[in-house]
């Protein structure tokens, strides 16, 4: 294997970032290194007794919740003890380290020094441990009283001129009971501002899907995944996001079925998996994932669809009655023959071909695999979603599925992968800025208050409303929104723009740095922490991927105790605000988790019997409507559409880049600069580019380049200092690392219905870096 090395480029202020190298990227993942590396991250974060203590919780029924991502678990009696990926251990490790940041920090470290700092210094500096403030004009954070820091945020609250100057920001990590007081909370407050992390990555899977089959979730279960004939695996790289999935995916190998990855890149986990849980993991070859890769073109995947479809009709013309599920078609479905006369008029092979950069020869092949398999699912994430035409995408996969009878029967179904813990539980308990009048008449009528209808601002929308100054204060509950949206150096100046922005927090990151006229850092207790209140210990509850529900609690000690619970400071903060108008109980609410859960069963549909529900091993599964083939749509039937052929296109002399996360990496935080699985070691200003390419650009391996990203409006935005690495990317495409590469999509750049940023589609040009 050759090995490349070059003088790394410094991120910030990283003390540690060494030479960068290159080797070939790997054609498998997980096995024992994996174990590894989660172990060596793990003992050096903390002690080996609270590293076994912590991963022999993790996603245990009786445990905590992995605060990664959102894919599910097997049933209690069928999971490992290790129920955990590397990316897992290495997030909760993160989370449970020893680690602390106190005052004393603050008072070495200004803010305008910290903002200087890498994302992965200030992550590793460790847990927040007591609230802490910085006052108008001042230089450094400083300790201050929890009754003070509450009632200074009530009172700026209170000051505000109309309720809509708020906004009252989620991230997928907050459980179900906080995110449902939260919104409760905004809502009583009169506002429906409630931007969240979905508005970046999944909204364009909710909007699709709710308009075609009236839910804007998926339909499948683990045991349909691993009976499917067929799984399409879309832009989505699961050995690194949701590593878990490749375990299912194996369990759908060996009973029978087959996988299609359809990706820009070559991603190790798609390719060969080595369970580091059975010996063939270990000593064995492992276990091939896809029966066939298609490295498509960034945003070709609507084409690749349209192209099946046309397929399909036209294998159904001559073999009339044998390919189409034409009973499902006129009892279940509407807009067929729009569907049907668009798919024949306007798809061209020629178009398809040089929109994909695909052969025929690829897409005849995954034809003749959708004929030969009964039950297909299609799973995807953010390779479809963060693109302009993505809605259109995902409606065009929903046709796709509809024209066999692939949707509400065993082993078929639509399938977004969440790449966060309770994204998707946060949406169910109202975290939405346009939540269904039926549910906020619901939550109106439990509480005695109206509850505000017209509706509120997306993340998106939120920048443009603090850059404009119609919002004025900012409430983030856990995340870091700074470096989680796009247009990074906007945003900045949108934050800044804030009377006052408050941060609920378990560790420092770069949102801590970008503060309005006041400041304040809300530490909060983690996953894995244990909740006593009032009422003896707690537990709250999350909604995996899939729709199962079940419970969370934590084991370990507080990592201080100065820290708050989610529950305590947003009901101790509503009952300042609000006072006892409405009569909500919120110092009840606070207390006992289980009287949150109750109103909940009385607000939210499915969570009946809440308490008693949650309680069995395993929780229980929501209702999907799509699964009985009831379809909440205005037909009340699932709905083809007709989407516009969409491609795009590259100027010459320019690429069409995505951004992507490394596998040292969760979200925004990187533990480590290094990419193990694409060969990357030492740095994360790299820029992966096809050699083909390199040499037209006339840009040799390894040349220092910035990175400018090119407009319709004629903008431009750039990232210096970025080292090319030749890399088996799609002719005329790239990828580099997020987020220093989200300061390339401007706030305007957005994806059709959804609002969410185009972070799959930024057309760069490369430019020799001038030192």
């Amino acid at each position: 294997m050759t090995e490349r090395a070059w003088c790394a480029v410094r991120d910030g202020d990283e003390p540690d970032e060494g030479e960068l190298s290159v080797t070939a990227p790997r054609t498998w993942a997980t096995g024992a290194p994996a174990v590894v590396h989660a172990l060596k991250y793990a003992l050096g974060q903390t002690s080996p007794k609270r590293t076994a203590l912590t991963l022999l919780s993790i996603n245990q029924a009786k445990g905590f919740d992995c605060p990664g991502c959102a894919w599910p678990e097997p049933a209690p009696g069928q999971r490992h003890r290790n129920e955990y990926c590397e990316n897992g251990a290495k997030h909760i490790s993160d989370e449970a380290t020893s680690h602390r940041v106190t005052a004393d920090f603050f008072r070495q470290h200004s803010v305008e020094e910290l903002s200087r700092k890498s994302d992965r210094w200030l992550n590793q500096q460790g847990r927040l441990t007591e609230p802490m403030v910085l006052r108008e004009g001042a230089t450094h954070y400083e300790p201050i009283g929890w009754d003070e820091a509450l009632e200074l945020l009530a009172r700026e609250l209170r000051a505000l001129d109309h309720p809509d100057e708020a906004l009252f920001y989620t991230s997928g990590r907050l459980a179900n009971e906080p995110a449902f007081l939260l919104q409760l909370f905004a809502r009583a407050f009169g506002t429906n501002n409630l931007p969240d992390c979905s508005n970046m990555c999944h909204e364009s899977s909710g909007s699709a899907l709710g308009e075609t089959l009236g839910i804007g979730k998926g339909s499948v279960s683990l045991d349909d995944l691993h009976n499917a004939d067929l799984v399409f695996v879309v832009g989505q790289n699961p050995g690194t996001n949701h590593p878990r999935m490749l375990t299912a995916l194996e369990e759908t190998k060996r009973r029978g079925g087959s996988v299609v990855a359809v990706n820009p890149l070559p991603e190790a986990g798609l390719l060969r998996f080595k369970h580091p849980q059975k010996a063939r993991g270990i000593i064995g070859r492992g276990t091939d994932i896809a029966d066939q890769f298609l490295q498509i073109r960034p945003g070709g995947d609507l084409a690749l669809f349209q192209a099946l479809n046309l397929m399909l009709l036209e294998a159904e013309d001559k073999e009339p009655g044998t390919v189409l599920d034409r009973e499902f078609i006129e009892a279940h479905t509407t807009g067929y023959d729009a569907f049907a006369e668009h798919i024949r008029a306007t798809t061209s092979w020629d178009a398809v071909l040089a929109a994909t950069g695909l052969s025929r020869d690829e897409i005849e092949r995954v034809h003749e695999r959708v004929l030969n398999s009964r039950s297909v699912i299609v799973c995807w994430a953010m390779g479809l979603t963060q693109h302009k035409h993505g809605v259109p995408t995902i409606r065009e996969v929903v046709n796709f599925l509809l024209l066999r009878g692939n949707i509400g029967r065993p082993g078929a179904g639509v399938c977004p992968v969440r790449g966060h813990s309770n994204v998707q539980g946060d949406r169910t308990m109202g975290i939405w800025e346009r939540m269904p009048q039926a549910f906020l008449d619901r939550l109106g009528r439990e509480f005695g208050f109206t509850a505000p209808t017209a509706h509120g601002l997306d993340s998106v929308d939120s920048i443009r409303a603090m850059l404009d100054g119609r919002a004025k204060l900012f409430l983030g509950v856990a995340g870091n929104f700074v470096r989680a949206t796009p247009d990074s150096d906007v945003t900045e100046r949108a934050m800044r723009g804030c009377r006052l922005t408050a941060h609920i927090s378990t560790k420092l990151n770069r949102s801590h740095t970008v503060c309005g006229r006041t400041a304040l850092i809300l530490p909060t207790l983690g996953r894995s922490d244990r909740d006593v209140q009032a009422g003896g210990e707690q537990f709250m509850t999350v909604e995996d991927s899939m729709s199962e529900v079940h419970s969370t609690r934590g084991r370990l000690d507080p990592a201080s105790p100065h820290l708050l619970s989610e529950v305590s400071l947003i009901t101790r903060l509503a009952s300042r605000v609000l006072g006892s108008e409405p009569d909500i109980p919120w110092a009840d609410f606070e207390a006992d988790y289980d009287l949150v859960r109750d109103r909940i069963a009385r607000v939210v549909p499915g969570f009946e019997d809440f308490n008693e529900r949650v309680r069995r091993p395993g929780g229980f599964r929501l209702p999907n409507p799509v699964n009985e083939r009831v379809f909440r749509t205005a037909s009340g039937k699932a709905v083809f559409t007709a989407n516009a052929f969409t491609a795009l296109e590259a100027p010459e002399g320019h690429l069409v880049l995505q951004t992507l996360r490394s596998h040292d990496q969760w979200n925004t935080v990187p533990y480590a600069m290094d990419d193990r699985y694409r060969g990357i070691k030492g740095g994360r200003r790299v820029v992966l580019v096809n050699a083909s390419d390199l040499a037209d650009l006339g840009l040799p391996d390894g040349t220092l380049v910035d990175l400018i990203s090119v407009w319709t409006d004629g903008s431009e935005r750039r990232a210096d200092g970025f080292r090319v690495v030749a890399y088996p990317t799609p002719p005329g495409s790239a990828a580099a690392y997020y987020p220093e590469t989200n300061v390339l999509v401007p706030l305007d750049s957005v994806a059709d219905i959804s609002n969410t940023p185009t972070s799959k589609s930024v057309i760069v040009r490369l430019e020799r870096a001038s030192a």
